[in-house]
């Protein structure tokens, strides 16, 4: 699932596309995308004809598309949902599945989505948060986040350093990729315990998760394959840049020692074993 930088990356796209454009038309390919709107595929197109887009944002992993008159779209990308700008009455894309159309006859905005766990959704009021994501924390780049309180936060939780940065209502944006780049920048093992975290060390594990994904967002993001694109069609470049996420039996950048992959909630950790020793106190 993309994770903050590539969702900033698409919506750093659209807000240079789609900002101040009137929707003259929308054509739902598969109502699996709008499943989500309980009136149907037919009711989602035509609540969207006529509407003026805002500029698109974001908050964490999530997206959305203000409208002018205080609605908006939630987009849910998924493990492959992109948006691409194509242009106008072009061949579809594969796996096309909302194609919409602008008053202006310039580029159409389309969702792709290949394996369709994403999906698009209209949220009335929500221009400016939609309420199905209020619960979700701010995330480092919002101009709102507090490192302190981020940091106090998380040394109260009792739980594992790694499970506390994908809890997204502490810090949003972060997956497993940027978590565990985080991690090995910052030395910790993902199961210390965050309640054993002296704040300096806190400290710099939220310095260094920010870091990493201004890092990440300056070369468009991580991609392993042609699902994450901008809306463009263009892939990013920090998996180039990766010291530890998938670099199983490869050598530590920093030591020398062979990368260890470790199973993580369903999932895989990677980290060095010398820099990133087993602690004492620790939290599966």
């Amino acid at each position: 699932m993309p994770e903050l930088p590539e969702v900033e990356v698409v919506r750093r796209g659209l807000a240079g596309s789609i900002t101040g454009r009137t929707i003259s038309t929308v054509t739902v390919l598969h109502p699996r995308p709008v499943r989500r709107h309980l009136l149907g595929a037919a009711d989602f197109a035509a609540q969207l004809t006529g509407r003026t887009f805002a500029e698109p944002r974001r908050r964490g992993k999530y997206l959305w598309l203000p409208f002018d008159d205080g609605d908006a779209i939630l987009a849910h990308l998924g493990m492959s949902g992109q948006f691409r700008l194509d242009a106008p009455l072009s061949p579809d894309q594969p796996n096309t599945r909302i194609r919409i159309r602008f008053a202006d006859e310039g580029s159409e905005l389309r969702f792709v989505d290949q394996r369709m766990f994403g999906g698009l959704s209209l949220s009335p009021g929500g221009a400016e948060l939609p309420a199905e994501i209020a619960h979700i924390g701010p995330d480092p780049f919002d101009p709102s986040f507090d490192p302190e309180r981020a940091v106090a936060r998380m040394r109260v939780k009792r739980t594992g350093v790694k499970r506390a940065l994908l809890d997204q209502t502490l810090v949003s944006g972060i997956g497993n990729i940027y978590a565990d780049e985080a991690l090995w920048r910052a030395r910790l093992h993902y199961a210390r315990a965050t309640d054993t975290l002296p704040k300096r060390a806190a400290a710099e594990l939220i310095s260094q998760v920010t870091q990493v994904m201004a890092d990440a967002l300056g070369l468009g993001g991580t991609s392993f394959d042609a699902l994450y694109v901008n809306v463009n069609g263009a892939s990013g470049y920090f998996d180039r840049s990766l010291n530890v996420y998938g670099q199983q039996d490869r050598p530590c950048p920093r030591c020398g020692t062979p990368i260890r992959r470790e199973p993580f909630m369903n999932r895989s950790s990677f980290r060095c074993p010398r820099c990133q020793r087993v602690p004492r106190h620790a939290r599966w």
